[in-house]
């Protein structure tokens, strides 16, 4: 087999592995919870603290591997996965599992970022790069929705540490391929790493999941949230700032300069922040609302998954035949029309009314993997592929990051307005109550919640604490729709073709660079 191809296969078998990461906890967080004794804020950290370090340093990833080597940085980053991986699933409590998860985001940033870049230097652009990234996005596809497939059927039958466990050996095989396969290779132009940017970066992130995850329970106006949103903005500033000042910026703003890439960007972004963001809710509805088991979830998901693959392997196709910003409106245009179809559940509702959502979301993100993909990457110089391929997941993992904790934030708030309002009059109406019995539906435990609540008034309060349960629920439906039809009209309105490396490489191709030994053992 080529070396391009194992290159892809190499590139496809770890984005599945880290992105599998993301969703097929889902389904195993009742598990966690009910295991380690996790609070509802500790469950969205398990995914907000991986998401969060893939975001906070796969742009410095991109860099290190574009300086240092991209087989070499690319192999780091499998083995900083892998260990991480098997200390998550030796965790004995919730602190200790979600500082493994930090670390696995690391690992987890750092292949994501020489991904792209690996698969565009063995690839032309055009229609060969299109079947490449067609491919790469049914692997983003899959490995996104097949999560919860995944992680049912191992929670139900190993338990929630096999959901982890199940990377030890399958990164082991990828370093393997790695070394044996892949060709290194790296940018001559290259040089310094931009680390006060990583850091204000990163502590600009923290700071603002911080503050949405902990604003309702802290208060909106209190001094501490003033303070990590305050906080955030600061660093966010000082950030740009420092981007524009020094030699070589982990996020070279000039690249904004061009529409196509601020377009992409925004896509990637949108989509992540909405359908991506929301599937950790869509598990608290299915199984702790609904009562289904893990795997029951996960089977709920296929077809989700089913359809996101075979569209997905399409969309490479589409690459070559329809404009990207066309291919690209149109499925941010089905993601956002799918929440939309998502919403209005009422308490009678059974899993089926998630079907329509389900079809037609899964469509629109098999359109938009292959297309963000491609894109990403050629935009800019082809030396500069990882840098891109890094700002791009950074906005894919900001999306999903900020979104968890964005959305936690409305789901909690105008769920507790809905008990408030049903339950007034009684002591489940006051104080911080409200907000704990949807906290208490979100994680199953509305059963335990409900002792401290007099015998005769139980009915009642659970009957609030349900509706209040699909209010905000149906909330967030509603807002991440209307978010992702706003991203589809951006994207339609900055991304263009002129933008885009379309040329085919027979013709003066491009001197690739020399191939380097390999590294001493």
């Amino acid at each position: 087999m080529a070396r391009k191809w194992w290159t892809l296969l190499a590139v496809s078998v770890a984005t599945f592995m880290l992105l599998l990461d993301i969703t097929v906890v889902n389904t195993a967080l009742p598990a966690i919870e009910e295991d380690l004794g996790a609070s509802f804020t500790e469950l969205q950290w398990v995914i907000d603290a991986y998401t969060l370090s893939l975001a906070a340093f796969v742009l410095t990833a991109g860099s290190l591997a574009d300086r240092l080597g991209r087989r070499r940085v690319f192999a780091v980053g499998l083995g900083i996965f892998t260990l991480s991986s098997l200390a998550a699933g030796l965790a004995t409590d919730p602190t200790f599992l979600n500082l493994a998860r930090a670390v696995q985001g690391i690992g987890g940033a750092v292949m994501f970022a020489v991904s792209l870049a690996l698969v565009a230097q063995e690839f032309a652009p055009g229609r060969e790069r299109g079947t490449a990234m067609g491919i790469y996005g049914a692997t983003i596809g899959v490995s996104v929705a097949i999560g919860p497939l995944v992680g049912g059927a191992l929670v139900d039958s190993l338990g929630w540490e096999s959901v982890f466990f199940l990377n030890v050996p399958v990164g082991i095989a990828a370093i393997a391929m790695t070394y044996m396969k892949l060709r290194e290779t790296r940018d001559p132009n290259a040089t310094r790493v931009d680390w006060p940017g990583l850091v204000t970066f990163s502590s600009a992130l923290f700071l603002l999941v911080l503050g949405l995850v902990r604003g309702n329970e802290e208060g909106w106006g209190s001094t501490l949230i003033v303070s990590l949103l305050g906080g955030a903005a600061a660093l966010l500033i000082a950030f740009l700032v420092i981007e524009t000042r020094v030699k070589e910026p982990m996020l070279p703003l000039r690249f904004f300069r061009k529409p196509a890439f601020t377009g992409v960007q925004l896509a990637a972004l949108g989509v992540s922040a909405s359908m991506f963001a929301l599937f950790l809710y869509i598990t608290f509805y299915l199984q702790n609302y609904l009562g289904h088991s893990p795997l029951e979830a996960g089977l709920i998901y296929l077809p989700f998954t089913v359809v996101n693959f075979f569209v997905a392997a399409a969309g490479g196709a589409l690459l070559a035949r329809l404009p990207a910003r066309v291919i690209m409106s149109v499925g941010l245009g089905m993601t956002g029309l799918a929440l939309l179809l998502m919403g209005g559940l009422d308490p009678t509702d059974e899993w089926t009314a998630l079907l329509g959502g389900f079809l037609l979301g899964g469509a629109g993100v098999g359109l938009l993997n292959p297309v963000i993909a491609d894109v990403a990457v050629s935009v800019v110089p082809k030396e500069q592929s990882g840098m891109a391929a890094g700002i791009n997941d950074t906005f894919r993992q900001v999306g999903i990051a900020v979104g968890i904790a964005a959305w936690g934030a409305i789901f909690l708030g105008r769920g507790a307005e809905k008990v408030e309002h049903l339950a007034a009059g009684t002591p489940a109406a006051t104080g911080d109550r409200p907000r704990q019995l949807i906290e208490a539906v979100s994680s199953g435990n509305l059963d335990s919640a409900l002792a401290s609540v007099p015998a005769g008034a139980r009915d009642g309060v659970a009957t609030a604490a349900r509706d209040g349960f699909l209010t905000g629920l149906n909330e967030i439906f509603l807002l991440g729709g209307i978010f992702s039809v706003a991203a589809a009209l951006v994207a339609l309105w900055l991304v263009r073709e002129r933008d885009i490396d379309r040329e085919p490489e027979e013709i003066h191709a491009p001197q690739l660079e020399p191939e380097l030994e390999p590294e001493p053992a």
